[in-house]
């Protein structure tokens, strides 16, 4: 398996799967959802699967009764979902402004 390095990208693809982890999501739908290309979105799975942060099934449909190919379904796995939630929750905590810099910010926007 392979280490994740969390990017803001890896982050925001995460973001969409913590949203509802029961629910599964296919390639076009994260585009949508992430507002992502699939030149970006596609490795950023692939690396996920590696780590074993996602699992991929082909969906059970039929394509001729569908009109369209079977889709790839993609689902955190038990262990991503963990990872998942502990490195957005590492990285909301480095992103917060520290009590000094709060101190010194003024909402009225005056100078300092």
């Amino acid at each position: 398996m392979d280490e994740v390095r969390v990017t803001l990208a890896v982050a925001t693809v995460l973001r969409v799967f913590l949203d509802d982890v029961a629910q599964p999501r296919y390639g076009y739908e994260l585009m949508q959802l992430t507002g992502f290309p699939s030149g970006k979105l596609y490795p950023l799975l692939a690396r996920l699967e590696r780590a074993g942060w996602l699992t991929k099934e082909i969906e059970n449909v039929e394509p001729a009764a569908a009109g369209r190919p079977a889709r790839r379904m993609y689902r955190l796995s038990e262990e991503g979902t963990q990872a998942a939630r502990y490195e957005l929750a590492k990285l909301n905590e480095q992103l917060r402004p520290s009590e000094s810099v709060t101190s010194r910010l003024r909402p009225e926007g005056g100078r300092a």
